[in-house]
C-alpha cells in the first residue's frame, strides 16, 4: 500500500498510476485538487486497483497524522511513502521575501519531515518499507530565481541519506529521485516558454511523467532493496554528477 502525495496531476499521478499498476492500493494526497485527486482515483480504480483521496495540508502535523492514519484505517498496512508535494515559484533573490523562502521550504522539507516520522512506525511493521522523495535537479544545478527551491531540494538529498542510515537496520530504504527536463503540464497561462534549444538534454527530448514514475516503482519494488540512500537523476543527462 503506498501514500503518494500531490497526486492528483503530472508526476504525482503517474506515479500514482504506475505503483497501482505494480499492485500497490493508493492514497492519494492532494492539498486543494479534489476534483483532479478523484480523476487519479479513477484512473487507479479503472485498471482494477484501489484508491482513495486524502485531502490535507502535508504541512500541518495533524492533517498528516491523519492521512496516516486514514491509510491504515482503510487499507490495512503501509508499505511505500512517496513524498511528492512540491511548489514552484522564481523570484530574484533580491525580491524574495522572507515568508516566501519560509513558505517552499516548509513545503519541501517540514512536510518530508512529518510525512516520513508519521509513516516509518508502519513502513518498519511491513518489513520492506520504501521512502522515496522527489527532488529535482536545481539542487545539484541551480538556476536563477530559485534560491530557494534548490536550498529546499538540497535539504531534501541530505535529509533523505540520514533517513535511509537511520532506518535501514529496520529493513526501511530512502531515496531521492530528482527529475528534470520532463514534459509536463504546468498550469501557468500565459507564462513565457523557455527556448527548446536551452531545455533539451543530450539525449534530444524531453523525458515523460513516466519515465520518472517507472523509477520510482523501481526504488518501491522487490528489485530496489539493495538501493537506498541513494539521489536517482531522471533527465536524459542533462546533469551528470
Amino acid at each position: 500500500m503506498a501514500i503518494v502525495t500531490g497526486a492528483a496531476r503530472n508526476i504525482g499521478r503517474a506515479i500514482a498510476c504506475s505503483l497501482a499498476a505494480g499492485g500497490a492500493s493508493v492514497l492519494v494526497g492532494a492539498h486543494t485538487s479534489a476534483e483532479m485527486a478523484q480523476e487519479t482515483v479513477e484512473q487507479i480504480r479503472a485498471a482494477g486497483r484501489h484508491a482513495r483521496v486524502f485531502l490535507g495540508d502535508v504541512t500541518d502535523p495533524a492533517a498528516v497524522d491523519a492521512m496516516v492514519a486514514e491509510a491504515i484505517r482503510h487499507f490495512g498496512r503501509l508499505d511505500i511513502l512517496v513524498n511528492n508535494a512540491g511548489t514552484r515559484r522564481e523570484t530574484p533573490l533580491l525580491e524574495m521575501s522572507l515568508e516566501e523562502w519560509r513558505e517552499v521550504l516548509t513545503v519541501v522539507l517540514d512536510a518530508a519531515f512529518l510525512t516520513t516520522k508519521a509513516a516509518m512506525p508502519h513502513l518498519i511493521a511491513s518489513g520492506n518499507g520504501a521512502i522515496i522523495n522527489l527532488g529535482g535537479q536545481t539542487a545539484h544545478l541551480p538556476v536563477p530565481e530559485r534560491a530557494h527551491i534548490a536550498a529546499g531540494k538540497a535539504g531534501l538529498a541530505a535529509f533523505t541519506k540520514a533517513v535511509a542510515v537511520e532506518f535501514a537496520e529496520h529493513g526501511v530504504t530512502a531515496n531521492c529521485v530528482a527529475p528534470s527536463l520532463i514534459d509536463t503540464v504546468r498550469g501557468l497561462p500565459g507564462a513565457p516558454e523557455r527556448p527548446a534549444s536551452r531545455r533539451m538534454p543530450p539525449v534530444g527530448h524531453l523525458g515523460s511523467m513516466d519515465d520518472v514514475a517507472a523509477m520510482v516503482r523501481l526504488l518501491a519494488s522487490p528489485n530496489g532493496r539493495y538501493i537506498t540512500g541513494q539521489t536517482i537523476h531522471v533527465n536524459g543527462g542533462g546533469y551528470m554528477p
